[in-house]
């Protein structure tokens, strides 16, 4: 269920306010302030869907602070109320930013349907900026987002040689989204995408490897308990893509170099050549060339398998595509767990900004996931997203061991004396409106509440009255 628009009401008569904020009290949350300062720290401080101001406040112009509220950030539909309608005020408060006007004394239903009717028109807006996002949204080559420089040259790269038969090798660190690239040259190489087959080496023994990968014939070894068909046939006309290929032993090594080689491959416990047509990327988060100079990867094998070689940059080093990812990943994951999407608020967004992210594009996936999950309010806060991206941690698996006092971390401490719960809960409640500086939207959101259950307790506190209908008048 949906949160009840938000209506601030301005107008320097108390008796305006009071009616105003009884008749719509019911179906939207409602403000009320009497002069421009009240009506400016509300904007400021709360989110605000509609303001009605009056023409006159006293001293002051209803215009100047339909202006000011259109310069904030998140703006407010703006509606002027006057007793001194005519078309030239009109023609003003529209110039001025006003989606409309209305005249007094207010007709208390027209007053609601106005107020409808701007709230659905900024839903459409913001459905049109949506599509339009989603229209603008860059998967730039098969579901691979960026727009930074460092990534121009991986484009390049992909779209030159996804058409031919070349071995490509993928380097990069963990999470920079080598398999997603190995995707993408296989999509553009024009064979058939149901002939992508995938090999996780390092997940792998030495012996098991080579039977997934060449397949084994009945009774070769203890368990064969039957003929099994290998990853390479089962690529046979596609693409084979084998993940950490630094891990693979020298037995493996030595059946993968023939393979590439003559594309031919033998069973585990058969002497028989199978002819296959296999074109093969690998990847690694490994220095091969590294492992070539110490003994422990083939030379011949090295380069047959980087007849391309292609490095994926660290997401360190490309952070200008951190909004566009995020983005995309929000739509993806709100979906996935059943939510409304949520875009990310300012600050959490240059928190993003300020990470280094170790763990690169796949931890920033999960950090937004956490945040799509964690958010109850309007946009994904820092509060939502995990706390180790604004704590001053380098890292999630960073710092551990290094005899630093985790108290902080230990969970909350009972307080002493009476536990009685309604006294904890307003002592919290207190707590959180101090913080936030009476803020009640920032309060409610702080206590994980919706504010109208704020609302609704700080009456039953005491400090909030109640604003009674006056009775109906009979006819």
């Amino acid at each position: 269920m949906t949160s009840p628009a938000t209506i601030l009401i301005v107008d320097d008569e108390k008796h305006t306010r009071d009616g105003l904020r009884l008749s719509l009290e019911e179906e939207f949350d409602v403000y009320v302030a009497g002069n421009t300062a009240e009506a400016m720290e509300h904007l400021r401080n709360d989110s605000v869907d509609v303001m009605l101001a009056d023409l006159r406040l006293g001293g002051e112009s209803g215009m100047d602070l339909i202006e000011q509220a259109l310069k904030l950030p998140h703006p407010p539909i703006c509606i002027m109320m006057t007793a001194y309608g005519s078309v030239d005020t009109a023609v003003e408060a529209m110039k001025r930013g006003a989606y409309d006007f209305v005249t007094k004394p207010l007709n208390l239903d027209e007053v609601e349907i106005l107020i409808k009717r701007a709230l659905k028109s900024r839903t459409l807006e913001k459905e049109n900026v949506e599509l339009k996002k989603q229209v603008e949204r860059k998967y730039t080559i098969e579901g691979i987002l960026g727009k930074s420089e460092v990534m121009k040259p991986v484009f390049e790269i992909i779209e030159q040689v996804a058409p031919t038969r070349a071995t490509v090798l993928i380097e990069g660190e963990s999470g920079t989204g080598k398999e997603l690239v190995a995707r993408a040259i296989h999509n553009l190489s024009g064979r058939p995408k149901a002939k992508l087959v995938t090999v996780h080496c390092a997940a792998l023994a030495p012996n098991v490897l080579e039977s997934e990968l060449f397949g084994h014939e009945k009774g070769s070894f203890t368990g064969a308990t039957e003929r099994r068909i290998g990853r390479f046939e089962l690529a046979d006309g596609g693409t084979l893509f084998l993940d950490e290929i630094g891990e693979i032993d020298a037995n493996v090594q030595v059946k993968l170099l023939r393979a590439l080689g003559e594309q031919i491959i033998e069973r585990v416990g058969s002497s028989k050549p199978v002819k296959v047509d296999v074109r093969v990327i690998t990847a690694t988060n490994k220095d091969l060339t590294a492992l070539v100079q110490e003994g422990k990867f083939r030379e011949d094998l090295f380069w047959r398998l980087r007849v391309v070689q292609l490095n994926l940059p660290p997401l360190r080093d490309r952070k200008s595509d951190i909004p566009v990812l995020a983005d995309a990943f929000l739509h993806e994951l709100a979906e996935l767990n059943g939510k409304t999407f949520k875009p990310l608020s300012d600050e959490a967004l240059q928190a993003l900004l300020a990470y280094d992210w170790p763990g690169n594009v796949r931890e920033l996936r999960t950090a937004l996931e956490h945040g799509v999950v964690m958010c109850n309010t309007a946009r994904i806060g820092v509060k939502h997203l995990p706390s180790y991206l604004t704590s001053g941690a380098a890292g999630l698996f960073k710092g551990k061991g290094d005899g630093a006092n985790h108290s902080a971390n230990a969970g909350p401490t009972l307080p002493n004396g009476d536990l009685n719960l309604e006294k904890m809960e307003h002592s919290m409640i207190n707590a959180a409106l101090q913080r936030t500086g009476d803020n009640r939207t920032e309060a409610a959101e702080l206590l994980g509440l919706s504010r109208r259950t704020l609302q609704r307790k700080l009456r039953e506190m005491g400090r909030v009255k109640r604003v009674r209908r006056a009775p109906k008048a009979e006819t």
